[in-house]
């Protein structure tokens, strides 16, 4: 299968939609991205059961930012909608195709498991956590005792 160019506005549904989906942030003007691009493509055609997908950072510069973009190339894999690999850098062949293998390969049930229990910690440490709350008095520290 080739690669999908997507946007912003089809990103959210292209992992939504599909079991393994993997993402190459790139630009134009990038020699590492230029070098990683034919890598890509190339292994894209062995996994018709994974989606090969670009998002060009120039063009998609929000997208870039709301994914934490800041370095290019970046790699991500996700697999039934949970981000379960990303890594800046140019790949070679090898090292795409054991990505993709370890990515088919995880035991989503175990995954999901970890990011419910990640999910419910970080709750249980918000609930915890006092509410700050506005001084109305001075805030020059002499309402601390021993300031």
């Amino acid at each position: 299968m080739a690669t999908v160019d997507i946007t912003g506005e089809q990103f959210a549904s292209t992992i939504e939609g599909n079991d393994i989906v993997l993402v190459d942030f790139w630009a134009e003007w990038c020699g590492p991205c230029k070098q990683f691009g034919p890598t890509y493509s190339a292994v894209s055609e062995k996994h018709s059961d994974v989606l090969f997908t670009k998002v060009d950072t120039e063009a998609q510069q929000q997208l870039a930012a709301e994914a934490g973009i800041t370095s290019i190339p970046t790699l991500m894999a996700f697999r039934e909608k949970v981000l379960v690999f990303s890594q800046p850098g140019a790949l070679n062949a090898q090292q795409l195709e054991q990505v993709v293998d370890a990515v088919k390969a995880l035991d989503m049930d175990e995954v999901h498991a970890h990011v419910a229990r990640s999910q419910a910690e970080a709750a249980a440490a918000a609930a915890s956590t006092p509410a700050v709350t506005k001084s109305s008095g001075p805030q020059d520290g002499s309402q601390i005792p021993g300031a």
